[in-house]
């Protein structure tokens, strides 16, 4: 079939199989030019391993690493007529070119929140790897059913404490607008979305991975949050997303005590504002981005998710070296977004910016490209006026 995109919101219903394919190939080309990471993971799970952060670590893992892979994910595969989602056409790509390289890659599509995909991914570490030493927790859902109660949680993405107005853009139209987001109006929406994105799913994963005796000895887990600037903290860090992201990182101690006899450890890594599904959701932000896009780019320190991950590896969970943690232990790689030159050039556009300047002062050109590439679509590679078969199979599920 002839695939185009086709979006509602900021949501693409659409994705292509061969530009997915050519947006993976890419990202394994930039690790493999940053050379092999010494003394990097050799068997890794990731959960969450799709899209994003967790597909880049995927590939840093075992492109830059050699590493065999597990990847956890929830995704549709393709009908007759109707693409699967990117997620599934990137970890399809995923495997067959680590099949290619002669590396081991499987992956398990379902609910990792639940007991049975986590037994599934145990019996499979034990069958094929025996343990394994990294466990990356990239985890992004907006509801959650417990696994020991059933009952059903979602997140909402709202204020605390007062409203929030501030300008938001279409990134779509490039219209500028002011947009105010009513606060929460009950504890239960907090806790809800400190259930669905909180760290209690992270330590279940880990409790249930020890308990199976699936853990090498120092075994290192991460998972990933953001802090971002004052001018999306009612909206992020002070909202219900903060709440979540303030338990998920405390439960760091949680998790080393957990491994603590073997010689074991864990990390939240705070990672730079990128081009998401899930960020594109959050109003403010693609604005924000745009216009730190232009800045960093300006500067010659602009990163990718894949940048970023294969900076994290290297030069931090396998630097050899002691790792550098901020003053509540945690890894930053926002550390060049977070300069104090690139937030103060951002928030002097931020002041200026209109729908009548935008594209001159912002890159909204390469936000909007960079969320189609999520999709597969803007890849200069890709003839997207001819078929392409949609029926893409990821290698390791029958």
């Amino acid at each position: 079939m002839i695939i185009k995109p086709r979006t509602r919101g900021f949501i693409c219903l659409t994705s292509h199989p061969e530009g997915t394919l050519q947006n993976i190939k890419n990202q394994i080309d930039y690790v493999k030019s940053k050379g092999k990471i010494k003394n990097g993971p050799k068997k890794v799970l990731v959960i969450g391993a799709s899209t994003g952060f967790g597909i880049a670590s995927r590939i840093t893992a075992a492109f830059g690493s050699d590493a065999a892979t597990i990847g956890v994910f929830f995704e549709k595969p393709a009908a007759e007529g109707k693409p699967g989602t990117a997620g599934w056409y990137n970890s399809a790509a995923f495997e067959k070119e680590a099949h290619a390289s002669g590396l081991y890659a499987k992956s398990i599509n379902g609910d990792a929140f639940s007991d049975e995909i986590k037994k599934q991914t145990i019996d499979l570490i034990k069958k094929d790897l025996g343990q394994i030493d990294l466990v990356v927790y990239s985890l992004a859902s907006p509801r959650r059913t417990h696994p020991k109660t059933g009952v059903n949680y979602a997140s909402v993405l709202k204020p605390i404490g007062q409203p929030f107005t501030n300008k938001t853009v279409d990134f779509h139209t490039g219209v500028v607008s002011d947009i105010t987001i009513n606060p929460v109006d009950n504890d239960e929406d907090i806790q809800n979305t400190i259930a669905v994105m909180g760290g209690e799913d992270w330590k279940f994963w880990m409790e249930d991975l020890k308990e199976a005796g699936v853990l090498a000895e120092g075994v290192k887990t991460v998972a990933y949050s953001y802090i971002g600037p004052e001018l999306t903290y009612p909206i992020y860090r002070n909202g219900t997303i903060g709440k979540a992201k303030d338990d998920l990182e405390a439960t760091v101690t949680t998790i080393n005590k957990l491994l603590k006899d073997l010689n074991g450890i864990s990390y939240v890594s705070v990672n730079k504002a990128l081009v998401t599904q899930s960020s594109s959701a959050i109003p403010v932000v693609p604005l924000y981005i745009s216009l730190l896009y232009k800045v960093m780019k300006q500067k010659g320190i602009h990163e990718g998710c894949i940048e970023q991950m294969q900076r994290l590896f290297a030069e931090s969970l396998y630097s050899g070296e002691k790792i550098s943690l901020d003053e509540k232990g945690r890894i930053r790689i926002d550390d060049l977004e977070m300069r104090e030159d690139v937030q103060k050039e951002v928030a002097a556009l931020w002041e200026q910016a209109t729908t009548e300047n935008l594209e001159a002062i912002s890159d909204i050109e390469g936000y909007r490209n960079d969320f189609f590439n999520l999709f597969g679509f803007n890849f200069e590679e890709i003839d997207y006026d001819k078929d392409t078969n949609e029926l893409v199979n990821v290698d390791s599920i029958q």
